[in-house]
């Protein structure tokens, strides 16, 4: 029995700004700073590669000295909309209403709220009352790869059901207007908000690409890396300016071993679905792959629109592949890294 990924749609917030209408803000948040600090503060959101970024609210509120609880309230609010419409367009795609899901697992990192979405989608969309439920939390960026695999693994036990994905993600409201650590800087100059679903089903009438195999990989000793930390104002960005080195190292443990238990090599792969965490990091995977003979295009196309939407990110550059037009028996290759450290991948054919 085969699961398959038969539809991704995403939702963007109400609020959006070209990265040049954010610059002034940026520059007033500044003000006061030393003058060296401040030319690489503003090089470092023009030369980041993200032309605008949506948020859940408006870049005066982003930038204003607000309490955890009131921007935690704005998550809560917001998030809720934003995933319950990403799930309704993802159920259009596929022909499907809210009662034709049997398994829901939302996704979500840059808030606090009990219950979680999934509890809302359940009663807002009168969703069935034994569906089971899984909120995934604190996993950062892999975790919209982390989801599926989930979803896959229910499915694969239980023929004849179908699944969603829900990841929606507000980075914005993390922001900490009196940290002006480069975690923080380099943060707000990457991060976007926004959601996405996926419909994954274990029928076999339906269509879409077939999960061939998932897997998970963890490096060691790297937990301090990245992730939030929790303070009074709320979750405070940790990114450590080696990130894209540690990737790089464990590159070859990542992809080679898992193509190869496929019996595949990457010049089998057609298609990279690779999560967008940031210039240097793209920059890092796209020279890897490079010299492979492959491109990461998408991934650059979705951090240049949206930037990077921590986990619902890969799933705007999967959605992409989904509504190409994509050739039978091709193969795609899901990629994603976060906290932990950890990378988690997936294989995909049409």
């Amino acid at each position: 029995m085969s699961v398959k990924i038969i539809s991704v749609a995403k939702q963007l917030p109400k609020y959006v700004k070209e990265t040049k209408e954010i610059i002034p803000f940026v520059k007033q948040w500044i003000q006061g700073q030393e003058s060296r600090f401040q030319r690489k503060v503003l090089k470092l959101f023009e030369a980041a590669g993200v032309d605008r970024r949506y948020s859940i609210m408006d870049a005066e509120e982003v930038f204003m000295n607000s309490s955890f609880e009131e921007k935690n309230d704005i998550y809560v609010n917001e998030v809720t909309l934003l995933a319950e419409q990403s799930l309704l367009k993802s159920l259009k795609k596929a022909g499907l209403e809210p009662a034709d899901i049997d398994y829901i697992v939302t996704v979500s990192c840059t808030g606090i709220m009990i219950p979680s979405v999934d509890a809302y989608l359940i009663n807002n969309l009168e969703m069935k009352q034994d569906v089971v439920r899984l909120p995934v939390t604190e996993m950062g960026c892999v975790a919209g790869i982390s989801g599926i695999i989930y979803a896959k693994n229910f499915l694969k036990s239980n023929p004849n059901k179908r699944a969603a994905v829900i990841s929606v993600e507000a980075p914005t409201a993390t922001f900490q207007i009196e940290d002006y650590s480069m975690a923080n800087v380099v943060s707000a100059a990457i991060f976007g908000d926004g959601s996405a679903s996926v419909i994954l089903s274990s029928y076999k009438e339906d269509q879409g690409p077939k999960i061939i195999d998932e897997a998970m990989y963890h490096f060691y000793d790297t937990t301090d890396i990245m992730g939030f930390k929790l303070v009074n104002t709320g979750l405070q960005m940790i990114l450590d300016k080696n990130v894209p080195e540690t990737i790089s190292n464990h590159f070859p443990n990542i992809i080679q071993p898992f193509l190869e238990k496929n019996n595949l090599k990457i010049e089998d792969i057609n298609h990279l679905i690779f999560h967008p965490g940031g210039k240097k990091i793209v920059e890092t995977v796209e020279g890897l792959f490079k010299s492979l003979g492959k491109n990461i295009d998408d991934t650059k196309e979705v951090l240049r629109l949206y930037g990077n939407m921590s986990s619902a990110t890969v799933l705007y550059v999967l959605e992409r592949f989904m509504d190409g037009d994509r050739k039978k028996d091709e193969k795609g290759l899901m990629l994603s890294f976060g906290p932990g450290f950890s990378a988690q991948r997936i294989l995909l054919k049409w």
